[in-house]
């Protein structure tokens, strides 16, 4: 048993699994650098051979690396919840998380590893292809942002003046500005993909409200980087945001926050939805 939690330990998994989103994102830009097509899931989402190439690096990868250690992906995602239920770890990966700022061709499309334990979220890696960006946490050793160094990085308080309220490009939510009023005045920040977690866990920005679907692939590594920088991530009951615990993959509303001395919870009491 001692040599099984050594083996899944995240600070002796986080060098490997970083190496391992790099060579996916070096799959990604090959096709990012081409012509390439766009086809549509049963969702309407889209999908693209990047997002194929990326996962099978990661899945063949993974599979080298931690062989005891299930993977959820995604483009792997038909696994019945009475049979993940079950697992005490898995990885959870979104192998492009931002496809559509892919096929935009805007550089804010990233790579996503997790190591989930129980329902929390304990390693995370965001790789950013385009800019050769690699976000890291490990939940209580610190988080990090490389690039040619390794920086260690932190969410900073207080906040600043204005507040930087960070949104998303491709989904934008109309009725935020009516929640956030009280706030006075703050600067918004709209960016793709799990990039906007990375925003706060470095300082750059202070919160992140999202109003709106996301799944769980799309935010376990990044919030496992805000945590591991000092972050919180609540959904709008007040509790910590979790993973695996239902059948459907979709998180609730939730909040990205850096300050935990302002009450940000209270900015969307009465919110329905």
């Amino acid at each position: 048993m001692a040599e099984t939690q050594a083996r899944t330990s995240p600070e002796r998994l986080l060098e490997p699994v970083t190496a391992i989103a790099v060579d996916a994102g070096r799959a990604i830009l090959e096709v990012y650098e081409r012509e390439f097509e766009v086809t549509h899931k049963a969702d309407h989402s889209p999908l693209t051979e990047a997002d194929l190439a990326s996962h099978r690096v990661i899945r063949d990868a993974l599979a080298r690396l931690t062989p005891g250690i299930p993977l959820l992906s995604e483009e792997s995602a038909e696994i019945a919840f009475d049979i993940r239920s079950r697992w005490p770890e898995y990885w959870l990966v979104d192998p492009l998380d931002g496809t559509k700022e892919f096929v935009n061709r805007n550089g804010e499309f990233t790579v996503n590893i997790a190591l989930i334990r129980g329902h929390d979220p304990v390693l995370g890696v965001v790789h950013v292809p385009v800019s050769g960006v690699t976000y890291t946490g490990v939940v209580g050793g610190g988080a990090t942002r490389r690039s040619a160094v390794h920086v260690p990085i932190r969410v900073q308080v207080p906040c600043a003046d204005p507040v930087r309220i960070v949104g998303s490009r491709s989904h934008a939510n109309p009725a935020l500005a009516q929640y956030l009023e009280p706030l006075g005045d703050y600067a918004l920040v709209s960016m793709g993909s799990s990039l906007k977690f990375c925003l706060l866990a470095e300082g750059a920005a202070d919160f992140y409200p999202r109003l709106g679907p996301t799944s769980e692939w799309d935010t376990a590594a990044a919030h496992a980087v805000v945590l591991a920088a000092g972050g919180r991530i609540l959904t709008l009951e007040g509790l910590p945001l979790q993973y695996n615990l239902k059948e459907s993959f979709l998180n609730p509303e939730f909040l990205v926050i850096a300050d935990s001395e302002r009450d940000w919870l209270a900015l969307f009491r009465g919110y329905d939805g």
